[in-house]
Parts: C-alpha cells; sequence; structure tokens
C-alpha cells in the first residue's frame, strides 16, 4: 500500500430506535461499532455489506454529514470531526460524494448546467464565465453536451443523471470521492458504462475512491483493496483478489458464495 490519503479510527455510531408495544420505550443500536480504514492515495477502497451492516452510515460520517459519537476521520492531518463549521465546509472541496439513487439527489427545479455548477457558486470558484466552462468541460467529459446544461433531470435516463451526479462531484477536482452505491439503480449494461467512467476518470483527476456496495461482482472490476462489515463491525480486510481468493470470515465467505459461478476457498 502506498500512502493513505484519508484515515479513519475507531469510529462510533449510535441511533436510537423506539421500542415496545406502542413505541414508548427505545432501544440503541450501534451503526458502526469501532470501525477503522484507511484510504490510499490514487486507489480504491470498497466498502461491502449487506443492507444494514453500517456501510453507508460509515460513507456519511466520513465526510461529516452525519456527527459521529466517538472516532476521528483524518484527512491532510486535520481531524474533519473537529473542524469548526467554516474549516469544514472549506475542506469539503476536497470530499465530494457520488450517491445511490441519481434522480433523489438532483433538485429538479434546476437546470443541469446549474446543479453542477452549485458547487463553483458555494465555494466562490472563479467568475460567472469561468464557472461556465469549468461546467461545461466537466459535463462534456462524462458523455453530455452543451445543450444538456438547459434541461432538466426528469429529462435524463437514469445513467445520464448518474453521470450528472458525477459531474458535480467532480467539477470542484476533489481529492477524495465517496461513491455510495453510485450503479446499484441502474441496469447491468449501464452499469459497466459507469464503471468505465469512474475508472477513466480516476486515472485523470489522480483521484481516490471509496466505493460503497453489497455488489461483489462490481467490487471485484474497481476496487484494490476492501473491507467486509457485519453489523457495524468490519470483519475482513485487504487486498481484493486476495479476500476474494481466500476469505478468512464465515460472512465474507458466505457473501462470496451467493455470487454465481464463483467457487470460495476458505483462508
Amino acid at each position: 500500500m502506498g500512502e493513505n490519503i484519508l484515515i479513519a479510527r475507531n469510529l462510533v455510531k449510535t441511533y436510537t430506535q423506539r421500542s415496545g408495544r406502542f413505541g414508548f420505550g427505545s432501544t440503541q443500536v450501534k451503526a458502526l461499532n469501532d470501525v477503522s480504514i484507511s484510504l490510499s492515495r490514487g486507489k480504491t477502497l470498497a466498502v461491502v455489506g449487506e443492507s444494514g451492516s453500517g456501510k453507508s452510515t460509515l460513507a456519511r460520517c466520513l465526510l461529516q454529514l452525519q456527527p459521529l459519537d466517538s472516532g476521528e476521520v483524518l484527512f491532510q492531518g486535520q481531524d474533519l470531526a473537529k473542524l469548526q463549521p467554516t474549516a469544514l465546509r472549506e475542506m469539503r472541496k476536497n470530499l465530494q460524494m457520488v450517491f445511490q439513487d441519481p434522480f433523489a439527489s438532483l433538485n429538479p427545479r434546476m437546470h443541469v448546467g446549474e446543479i453542477v455548477g452549485e458547487g463553483l457558486l458555494i465555494h466562490d470558484i472563479g467568475n460567472a464565465a469561468e464557472q461556465q466552462k469549468k461546467v461545461l468541460a466537466m459535463l462534456k467529459r462524462v458523455g453530455l453536451t452543451e445543450a444538456d446544461m438547459q434541461k432538466y433531470p426528469h429529462e435524463f435516463s437514469g445513467g445520464q443523471r448518474q453521470r450528472i451526479g458525477i459531474a458535480r462531484a467532480l467539477v470542484l477536482q476533489p481529492q477524495v470521492v465517496v461513491c455510495d452505491e453510485p450503479v446499484s439503480a441502474l441496469d447491468v449494461s449501464i452499469q459497466a458504462q459507469i464503471l468505465l467512467l469512474l475508472k477513466e476518470l480516476q486515472q485523470e483527476m489522480a483521484l481516490s475512491y471509496i466505493f460503497i456496495s453489497h455488489d461483489l461482482r462490481v467490487v471485484r472490476h474497481i476496487a484494490d483493496d476492501m473491507v467486509v462489515m457485519y453489523r457495524g463491525q468490519v470483519v475482513e480486510q485487504g487486498a481484493v483478489q486476495e479476500v476474494y481468493a481466500r476469505p478468512a470470515h464465515a460472512y465474507t465467505q458466505n457473501l462470496l458464495a451467493a455470487i454465481p459461478g464463483k467457487r470460495v476457498v476458505s483462508g
């Protein structure tokens, strides 16, 4: 492994759920229970697990979209959890997210040009002409056109909307991008196109990805390293090829065994 660009240590996040016959009681659920991960610069770290394993909570906590109970997230030597709001907002230029549902994450009342350029406005990057130039260049890079800038999200297919989401995240030229199930809502043929685009952009822009997924077939094609989460804990981690070849934990073995045609050799 090379230099680590993002390090998370001992993350804990607890939710309170209503319980009891009439919902008057409550129980504490640990979505993250002492989770530690590290992302190598220029690489892709996959976080895999079934629904409810804590992987999406991890994604949001890494970017401080949700507050942690305890633990630290280090980027460029700074703990994001301890930054003041102004400093955290400035840091977010370097840390962006591509969401699972491209339709739900795009404002239906905004033109595509406005959606992609919103981050440039928020961070006061360039004048109006420079912002429009950056937006157009990024839209073209993800396979869209100048005419698309004046359209609304509902006028696009699911794959095109995800391209818009990718353009919005990358127009700020971040260093780290968290991809939260970015292809799970797309047809298989479109998934392959989006994965190829993400890999090309990673090479061109020296990006580091955290790739959240429940689909181990997808993970094998895009990730360098992986962590496996189960009930809020990391139960296995390592290079993708090593984990696939010899999974050590029974949960990982079961996940791999569910892939059609996959023969699992336990560690």
